[in-house]
């Protein structure tokens, strides 16, 4: 009798690689962007570590309240991560793209964007960021998209960072998965109310950054903003004494370290003292920012012109 032939051994299955569970988002391949409110109003905590403290705004028709969590309220530096969400999403919106609220991305290209480093401890400080954008209160009465909202929303309704296993048992971060709030998705989708940063912004401290942001916001014809320090003050959500904001804001003007802005600031005549009272009191100290020229080809030569 014949032996019927061995079957063939099977091919083992080729594992399939990690990148392939997952549609990323990134990486960013146009300019750092923000929507104008988030630019314009201080929904951040201006620190570098874990701000414990509420957070409020009330000027005008404008109120925000900004409640931490147990980890703290998210902070300027961890905004870093909703202006990449926002440029992702823009970008999209840009090309016509259907643009849902969640968004896949690796911390490598956040990192290259940012210009932070790829440190185990930028790991770190990525997962407490997405904890505290996770975990802050906002509530605001600024609509978004025609629509305004009662109560409070997070930055971000969902976080979660995924990893795979070396032999060994180390972990390697693969991608980060986030959903963008509501409120934010609607006011890029439907307002389209975002404007590029400047590449140097992220090498600004907490107080530059929030200047920027403002002038940014509000200088975008070529206009100059004239504002008083103490509205000016609120408006960056500089949380220390006036005279403060005051001696910092000559330090930064000074520096004129702002990217594509001059800042200065304009003392008042002093006061006519009472009488009875000795000595002047201070006058009014109005802060001016003002657009730099840019440089632009003329000819074939480089020459100056109004910012636009």
């Amino acid at each position: 009798m014949t032996k019927p032939p061995s079957p063939a051994p099977r091919k083992a299955a080729k594992p399939v690689p990690q990148r392939d569970l997952f549609h990323l988002d990134s990486p960013l391949t146009a300019a750092i962007r923000g929507e104008r409110s988030l630019m314009a109003f201080p929904f951040f905590a201006l620190s570098k570590h874990a701000w414990m403290k509420p957070l409020s705004y009330n000027h005008g028709p404008v109120s925000i309240e900004v409640r931490p969590s147990s980890t703290g309220v998210a902070t300027i530096y961890d905004k870093e991560i909703v202006l990449y969400i926002a440029s992702l999403m823009a970008a999209k919106v840009e090309e016509g793209e259907d643009v849902g609220q969640d968004f896949v991305f690796t911390a490598h290209d956040l990192f290259s964007v940012t210009g932070s480093n790829q440190s185990a401890r930028s790991y770190q400080r990525l997962s407490e960021a997405l904890e505290r954008l996770q975990g802050t209160q906002i509530k605001t009465n600024i609509e978004a998209g025609g629509e305004g909202e009662e109560g409070f929303f997070s930055w971000l309704s969902e976080a979660r960072l995924h990893y795979s296993k070396t032999r060994v048992g180390e972990k390697r971060l693969k991608a980060v998965k986030v959903r963008l709030c509501d409120w934010l998705h609607r006011a890029i989708l439907r307002d389209r109310q975002v404007l590029d940063y400047a590449a140097a912004y992220f090498q600004l401290g907490p107080v530059e950054r929030r200047i920027y942001e403002v002038a940014r916001s509000t200088c975008e014809d070529g206009s100059p903003l004239e504002i008083d320090l103490a509205t000016f003050r609120l408006q960056i959500g500089y949380q220390n004494p006036l005279a403060n904001f005051r001696s910092a804001l000559k330090a930064i003007a000074a520096a004129d370290a702002i990217p594509d802005y001059h800042i200065a600031l304009v003392e008042g005549p002093a006061a006519v003292p009472e009488q009875g009272k000795r000595g002047r009191k201070a006058g009014a100290v109005t802060v001016v920012v003002t657009p730099k020229p840019r440089l632009i080809a003329v000819d074939g030569a480089r020459g100056e012109s109004p910012a636009a």
